[in-house]
């Protein structure tokens, strides 16, 4: 019979197994190997606050805050729903974000700059229509913007309330910078570099943005239909709570989140830290990569 020790180190290692393929494909160790471990100069050194950010489980919870968010702007989300798949593959979708984070945040600064180019390519094919007539292009700067300062602002949020470690005041600018150096690879023309810019490119967006049936659809399907294994419902149920949580009154109110996530949003703090626990326990940190200096 065996000991309740190896019994919950089985239990540890399928569930991050399970985890970590749903996060990064059915090759997450290859891949995990290869960003990790090819020798070469990074985009950012060892020190960085974005290493510390993107390597912390806290991004599950802002990594779903920042897709609702991002729902909100009627032309990024027209787009969105017609070309990304996020419904009809929503895992396909989640596994190219979660590794273009991870080649551009610990990758070789060539393999990094080969992951923006892609990213162009496939913006550049991307135009279309809104329900409304409006025309859309995925280049456009002012597009890109949004999407950018939603996900900076949503993953140092989660960071800072669910984080193993906070950042301090000027390793918040540090982190909006090193998210900048990104943004300008995928045509972002002038991301900001602080968190008092990050602040005002925020509230000036604030205008376009509104809850539209495609915002609450997304909302609906992201919240209270994800396609998971039965098990993981609740789990998942904490996460959610925690990434609605993390999102201002205003764009609650818009998004319209289900009844069983609003029920649960006075225990969000406690969700959050439990399921952000949960993952810790169940997935081991990436392999130190090889010491090199970061380019700029």
């Amino acid at each position: 019979m065996q000991s309740p020790s190896l019994i919950a180190q089985g239990l540890r290692e399928r569930a991050g197994e399970a985890l970590l393929q749903r996060v990064a494909g059915p090759t997450a160790h290859e891949k995990r190997a290869r960003i990790h471990g090819t020798p070469g100069p990074r985009w950012f050194g060892p020190d960085r606050p974005v290493r510390r950010v993107h390597s912390d489980a806290s991004m599950y919870v802002g990594g779903l805050a920042a897709l609702l968010l991002q729902s909100l702007h009627p032309v990024a989300m027209a787009a969105v729903s017609a070309h990304s798949g996020f419904q009809g593959d929503p895992w396909g979708r989640l596994q190219r974000t979660s590794t273009f984070l991870a080649v551009t945040t610990f990758g070789t600064s060539d393999d990094a700059e080969q992951a923006a180019r892609r990213v162009r390519e496939v913006h550049e094919r991307v135009t279309g229509r809104t329900s409304e007539g409006v025309p859309y292009r995925a280049s456009d700067p002012h597009l890109l913007t949004w999407v950018h300062i939603a996900e900076a602002s949503c993953f140092l949020r989660a960071h800072q309330r669910y984080g193993r470690r906070p950042l301090g005041t000027a390793e918040q600018d540090g982190y909006v910078a090193d998210m900048a150096l990104v943004a300008r690879r995928l045509g972002v023309a002038h991301p900001p570099e602080t968190m008092a810019e990050l602040t005002a490119c925020l509230a000036a967006y604030r205008p376009e943005l509104r809850g539209t049936p495609e915002s609450r659809a997304t909302a609906r399907f992201l919240l209270a239909h994800p396609p998971i294994p039965r098990p993981a419902r609740l789990p998942y149920a904490f996460l959610a709570a925690a990434a609605v949580a993390l999102l201002p009154r205003w764009v609650r109110a818009s998004l319209d989140p289900p009844l069983s996530v609003r029920l649960m949003l006075p225990f969000a703090p406690l969700a959050g830290r439990a399921i952000i626990a949960l993952v810790r326990w169940a997935i081991p940190p990436p392999p130190l990569p090889p010491a090199a200096g970061a380019v700029t």
